[in-house]
């Protein structure tokens, strides 16, 4: 019986070491694996050799990077499942997202997944990469030209509305435990929809240098996309989430289930949850900008970027129900989980598909029931992700905490000589966003009522309990792991 381990690479962060941008492919393999997984394992490789390239010249990230090789998952995603849940807590509160490679090439053309808030990020990377198939053009260029799949939709221009990017409610790669389980944004990359040596003694590296990739320019342009995703992730002042996006995806996602069931007027519960998911998205972005125009030294500033980037990261996690999906509970997201039948017309909203695809010994009025509750449990989800983006309130104590943390700091001359002003601006926030936003998230989730959404994020949106309060808890960023030194 051979032992199952993953390996981790960890690149700290230099302003926000407690946020992680995880970039993740597995190793084992059915066969020879020269397309599944090794393809994309010497894209990771690639990537964490130009990430070494860059840290040998003096730079660091703003965020942690962490590469991942994962173990097992062809036996069901085992390595990958196995650490998302024992590190849960710390992943909820400090993952920014995970980008996940398996079959880097198997083909031609480019297939891309993701949550729908990093569709814009997506294809702004791609405008940057050669296409490795077509000459003078970018990936972006081909990629708009392809057929099928999925739009995006949004405020994203006519020349991207081609562009398919499929939804992840799929469970056969690395991404699933990140996102269904733990409600992190995640991407999936790959060059080539279909390949007939899939999990055979042809998926040899005979068959790539053949047939796959002869030149291996598809290898580069994966690595490029991936290494350009990450580094956007990890850099960026304000995280470069558009949940613009996200809305409208929703609505599409709503007409189409309105169709699938007569424009039933009960679908119509989730339209105006919508709208003010958008309406919260019109905020951030405005104040996203004003950020943007603000000295990167400055102290409020940076304060108000780190609370934005928090709602950010956070609303991913508002689509998640504690309880799960019903006779599936390990599934927690209600957007894009998958449903129990396969079969299913919908590849959204799970717990809704499972509702109307049960038949068992359930009367009508028992199914529309089901139903409904799904339907308002979805809804219950788009308003506690709308508040998350919305809660600018916080802002508010910003003032306040500031000149009282930097008066405080400056009574003490070493203190202010051993820690940078980030430093002393970062740690005291922490303490700001441990103690009062888990306090208070806890006391308004007990007051609230199952039908009464909460204006701030959930227990399980803030799942991040002070060492010193709770001495037994699993508070460093990876138990039993490789990456204890990120303690």
């Amino acid at each position: 019986m051979a032992t199952i381990k993953d390996i981790f690479a960890v690149i700290k962060g230099r302003e926000e070491p407690d946020r992680y941008v995880i970039l993740g492919n597995h190793r084992d393999a059915w066969t020879y694996g020269a397309v599944d997984p090794n393809s994309g394992t010497a894209a990771l490789l690639d990537v964490a050799r130009r990430l070494g390239i860059m840290l040998r010249s003096g730079w660091t990230p703003r965020r942690t990077i962490i590469l991942c090789s994962w173990d097992a998952e062809e036996f069901g995603m085992i390595g990958s499942t196995e650490w998302v849940e024992e590190n849960l807590g710390d992943l909820q509160s400090k993952a920014v997202a995970y980008l996940n490679v398996d079959c880097a090439v198997q083909g031609m053309g480019l297939f891309a997944g993701s949550t729908p808030q990093l569709d814009k990020l997506l294809i702004d990377v791609t405008r940057q990469v050669k296409d490795p198939d077509v000459e003078g053009k970018t990936v972006h260029d081909t990629w708009s030209t392809m057929n099928g799949g999925i739009n995006v939709f949004g405020f994203i221009s006519e020349d991207d509305l081609n562009m398919q990017i499929e939804r992840l409610a799929r469970t056969d790669s690395d991404f699933a435990p990140f996102l269904h389980h733990a409600g992190i944004p995640c991407v999936d990359l790959y060059y080539g929809k279909e390949f007939p040596g899939y999990h055979t003694a042809l998926d040899s590296y005979i068959w790539m240098e053949k047939h796959g990739d002869p030149l291996f320019l598809r290898h580069l342009a994966i690595t490029e996309i991936w290494g350009l995703l990450a580094l956007r992730l990890a850099n960026d002042l304000v995280l470069p989430f558009d949940y613009h996006t996200y809305a409208s995806q929703l609505q599409e996602h709503t007409n189409v289930l309105a169709d699938r069931m007569n424009n039933s007027q009960s679908v119509s519960v989730i339209n105006g949850f919508i709208n003010d998911l958008s309406s919260a998205a019109t905020e951030v972005q405005k104040e996203a900008k004003e950020l943007k125009l603000l000295d990167i030294h400055d102290g409020r500033g940076l304060i108000r970027r780190r609370l934005l980037n928090d709602r950010l990261l956070l609303a991913e996690r508002s689509f998640l129900h504690a309880e799960g999906l019903q006779g599936r509970t390990w599934y927690k997201h209600l957007m894009y989980s998958p449903p129990e039948d396969y079969e299913s017309e919908l590849s959204f909203f799970p717990g809704i598909a499972d509702a109307i695809s049960r038949r068992g010994n359930q009367s009508t009025r028992q199914r529309q029931a089901a139903v409904r509750q799904e339907l308002w449990r979805v809804a219950m989800a788009i308003q506690r992700a709308a508040n998350v983006l919305r809660v600018n309130t916080m802002n508010l104590v910003v003032e306040y905490f500031y000149v009282a943390f930097m008066d405080s700091a400056s009574s003490d001359e070493d203190e202010m000589m051993s820690q940078s002003v980030s430093d002393r601006l970062y740690n005291g926030l922490r303490a700001y966003e441990y103690h009062f936003l888990l306090k208070k998230s806890s006391r308004d989730m007990e007051e609230a009522s199952d039908d009464e959404p909460t204006s701030l994020p959930t227990q399980a949106h803030f799942n991040v309990v002070m060492a010193e309060e709770h001495p037994n808890a699993n508070v460093g960023p990876f138990q039993r792991s490789p990456c204890d030194r990120l303690r």
